[in-house]
């Protein structure tokens, strides 16, 4: 008798539950997708060259892009045993609310260049799951329309050139109702990202920047060519301050920036290198994390984003000292290959599979996650 497991059968439109197979594995067969990678394949069936691209490539010789991946497969588990682990808490605690899962959706420019409600279909799935949403300030659909999707949102911002477009963006975000600003620090200069060059990338016409054409008051059409903000220093993150919400800073890599972060007014660090697209040669997230957590001492949470696309991923980051992890690109896939309700399941299988790393690493919750259970 063969115990290897066969492939579902397709003619079937019925089947028995497997004992101990959850709604999200139950989903996969019923979907063919089974994991995270299995969207980026059928994404990149569906998105056009040229803003697949954008999404998919990474600056130059994409050396980071693939380091981000790699770092987590250079990590190996000690896994408990004999812990008395029978059910997972995954929640956590972050800038003051309970969130269920320790996940957070990065923000991501222009969605709807994967699908046509775009950014709307992400906070949606969002919401229905109380996972906390980042909206791009490059985003396609106008922060109004987003903030009428219940649940937790964060604004990203980058900061404009002009002094007035950069203050009616921030106080614009403000009384939309996010619950906190990330600012993004890494984008002194836009990284040279050679796959856009080759594909002749270009922003489709129906695609618009409203957020900045608002905040510029500028034409939609005109969105693109508004400058961002040269040479941010210390003082512009004490000036996002000031608005009166929390800021997660994002971007961080140097463990002294992190505590310069801190003590500049930062409520959160995050770990990130801009998912590969900025500096090419920059350490890889993960690799940067446990330098940073030791740096800020507990002062304040620490996120990490890039590379994540396994539970077991989540799991490594948690343990090296992340607060909760954020996912990008999957994002994208998971909208392109079938609007809400592939992101939906994108999250869920993520969740399904943090929840059980947990359980076979013999950790029931977040606060169990410690250095020692990696090699």
């Amino acid at each position: 008798m063969s115990y290897l497991p066969r492939p579902p059968d397709r003619r079937r439109t019925t089947a028995a539950p497997v004992p101990g197979q959850t709604d999200a594995e139950r989903e996969a067969i019923a979907t063919g997708m089974v994991n995270l990678d299995d969207y980026e394949r059928a994404a990149a069936e569906r998105i056009d060259p040229a803003p697949l691209a954008y999404f998919a490539g990474g600056a130059r010789d994409e050396r980071t892009l693939a380091d981000n991946r790699a770092a987590f497969a250079r990590r190996r588990f000690l896994p408990r045993v004999l812990s008395g682990v029978a059910e997972v808490d995954l929640g956590v605690t972050l800038l003051g609310r309970r969130w269920p899962v320790p996940i957070w959706i990065a923000p991501t420019a222009l969605n709807r260049m994967a699908h046509p409600d775009g950014e709307l279909a992400v906070a949606r799935a969002a919401a229905a799951r109380d996972v906390t949403f980042t909206l791009s300030s490059s985003a396609s659909t106008d922060m109004a329309e987003v903030e009428k999707i219940s649940g937790p949102h964060w604004f990203q911002v980058y900061l404009l050139a002009d002094p007035g477009a950069r203050r009616a963006m921030l106080e614009r975000a403000v009384a939309s109702g996010h619950e906190a600003l990330m600012l993004t620090v890494d984008v002194q200069r836009l990284g040279g990202r050679e796959r856009d060059v080759r594909a002749g990338f270009r922003i489709p016409d129906a695609v618009t920047l409203p957020n900045i054409a608002v905040a510029a008051g500028v034409p939609l059409d005109e969105a693109p060519s508004v400058q961002f903000k040269d040479g941010l220093d210390w003082h512009d993150l004490e000036w996002v301050a000031g608005f009166g919400l929390p800021v997660i800073v994002k971007g961080v890599l140097h463990a002294d920036d992190a505590r310069l972060a801190a003590e500049y007014g930062a409520a959160v660090v995050c770990v990130s290198n801009h998912g590969g697209r900025q500096l090419d040669g920059s350490i890889a997230s993960l690799d940067a994390l446990p330098a940073v957590v030791e740096a800020v001492g507990g002062r304040v949470p620490v996120l990490l984003d890039g590379g994540v696309r396994r539970g077991t991923d989540a799991l490594i980051a948690m343990t090296l000292g992340a607060t909760a992890i954020g996912i990008g690109r999957p994002i994208l896939w998971g909208l392109a290959v079938d609007g809400e309700a592939g992101v939906g399941r994108v999250l869920d299988l993520l969740t399904d599979e943090l929840e059980m790393a947990m359980a076979l690493a013999g950790a029931s919750r977040i606060a169990d996650l410690t250095p020692d259970l990696l090699a």
